[in-house]
């Protein structure tokens, strides 16, 4: 790959991927991000934490979010293109993620929105009574810009990590629905149509065994606010995704599948959430290499550009190869999931590699954007640091990919949680043995044994190089795969 395939999303998508990424809708995406949508996404960010207004001039609760109108624009554009659509018209979800990739290149935080409606529109599609489904699933797949929003709520003050204990939201049954009351603390895309909330059912078990996943309209079947919002977070960056605290008072609801497979639609909203993260973080990544790049290419010192003196020039080489390497992890929890993610509980033993997959790339891909994103504005040097230039953006968007969907401690402990009971390690090594040398495998593989082998406590405490070795070790192996079609 030649430098200035690493400067454009698509010529890299397409370099990756091959055929999977020659599409006409991904090149008119890109398009007219590089001719409209950059500005626009520039502007919300500078513009901060958007507005919201509670009332309007006559005293009645609305709680409408004030961003700009081109902000609105640059939203829908991603809908129309089929982020969400193309899922069900093309049953499958790598459109999904194509797009996902590009929206996140130019704007981390836009992704946001995209992925949580999707983690609204899978379980319904899949959990769904044929009423719901019928009622609600073609909004969320409008075309046009009449298409409605999803947004997936499950952590409360206590913290997102331990919904058994943290979810407090109680869920009381009536004649054809439910009623939520509690308040979630983080709830990203506020103001969305539709929301799939975990709750615990009145009465029921004080551990995840007693949640149940729901799905919540923004209005009630009497057209009055169905949820409120508190108030909007000012957040270090994703500034294009409105955070809010949102307030359930017998809220009407929906419950998704049956009730003791609550935790198991949770995290299977959850993971799909997590390879979006992968995916936005390996974007991300490129971004803040693409401007590192063309700065140093102008920036003059010494008498040359900056690019060309040997140590950046070295810095650059290495940082171009752990995007190949991060992508191809990213991209293998892409191809996994495409496998399995019509399944139903309980899964197959493809699940639960996927899922450690999940977790790896999760985990790695993360902390690769918070470190480029760093790079990029030390490659800026003080001009890095200064909002009129950009490059500071990037780490501010970077920093908080690794806390989305779960923390670095949550995707150990689960895919420690995998190894455990799933056996989920054998299965990755299986599924790399193809292409993995011979001795690294098997040292690895006794790696794994040994580490498992500890007693719980000291298992836990020692996870982290084990846990990070594991997704490199994954990573390298599979990017001298080749070509990563689906």
């Amino acid at each position: 790959m030649s430098l200035e395939e690493y400067l454009d999303p698509l010529t890299f998508l397409r370099r990756m991927v091959g055929k999977t990424a020659s599409q006409g809708y991904l090149e008119d995406y890109q398009t007219w991000w590089e001719g409209e949508g950059k500005l626009i996404s520039t502007a919300v960010d500078r513009a901060g934490t958007p507005w919201l207004r509670m009332f309007d001039r006559f005293g009645q609760r609305v709680d409408e979010i004030l961003f700009p109108p081109e902000y609105w624009k640059m939203l829908r554009k991603g809908y129309q293109a089929g982020v969400i659509w193309r899922v069900f018209e093309e049953n499958s979800l790598v459109p999904h993620y194509l797009l996902g990739y590009l929206t996140a290149f130019y704007d981390a935080g836009l992704y946001c929105p995209y992925t949580v409606s999707l983690s609204t529109a899978v379980p319904l599609a899949k959990y769904g009574t044929e009423p719901l489904k019928r009622h609600f699933l073609p909004r969320l797949l409008a075309k046009d810009e009449t298409v409605w929003q999803g947004a997936t709520w499950m952590t409360e003050i206590g913290g997102g990590s331990d919904l058994g204990t943290a979810v407090e939201t109680v869920a009381v049954p009536g004649d054809d629905r439910w009623y939520l009351s509690g308040d979630k603390y983080f709830a990203s895309n506020a103001g969305a149509e539709l929301a799939v909330v975990a709750a615990r059912f009145q009465g029921g078990a004080a551990n995840i065994r007693g949640l149940g996943l729901f799905l919540l309209p923004r209005y009630r079947s009497d057209g009055t606010l169905n949820y409120t919002i508190r108030r909007i977070k000012d957040k270090i960056g994703t500034r294009s995704v409105p955070t809010g605290e949102v307030e359930l008072r017998q809220s009407e609801a929906y419950l998704l599948g049956e009730a003791d497979w609550g935790i198991y639609l949770i995290l299977e909203t959850l993971n799909l959430s997590r390879v979006a993260n992968s995916i936005g973080s390996v974007a991300l990544a490129q971004r803040a290499l693409a401007e590192a790049i063309t700065f140093a290419r102008r920036r003059q010192a010494f008498g040359k550009a900056i690019l060309e003196h040997p140590l950046l020039r070295h810095q650059v080489e290495q940082r171009l190869d752990d995007l190949e390497v991060a992508f191809a992890l990213a991209w293998e929890a892409v191809r996994l999931l495409e496998q399995v993610w019509q399944e139903n509980p309980r899964y197959s033993s493809r699940y639960h590699l996927f899922r450690l997959v999940a977790h790896l790339a999760k985990y790695w891909t993360a902390e690769l954007a918070v470190q480029m994103a760093k790079w990029c504005m030390e490659v800026h040097g003080g001009l890095g640091t200064l909002a009129e230039y950009g490059a500071e953006r990037w780490l501010r968007e970077a920093m908080i990919l690794p806390i989305w969907e779960g923390t670095p401690h949550r995707q150990i402990l689960d895919g420690l949680e995998a190894m455990e009971r799933k056996g989920a390690h054998q299965l990755l090594l299986d599924h790399l043995a193809p292409f993995a040398h011979p001795q690294k495998l098997e040292e690895f593989a006794a790696r794994l044994e040994e580490h498992l082998s500890l007693p719980k406590e000291e298992q836990e405490a020692l996870a982290e190089p084990l846990f990070r070795d594991l997704a490199i070790f994954t990573a390298q192996t599979l990017r001298h795969r080749g070509f990563l079609n689906v």
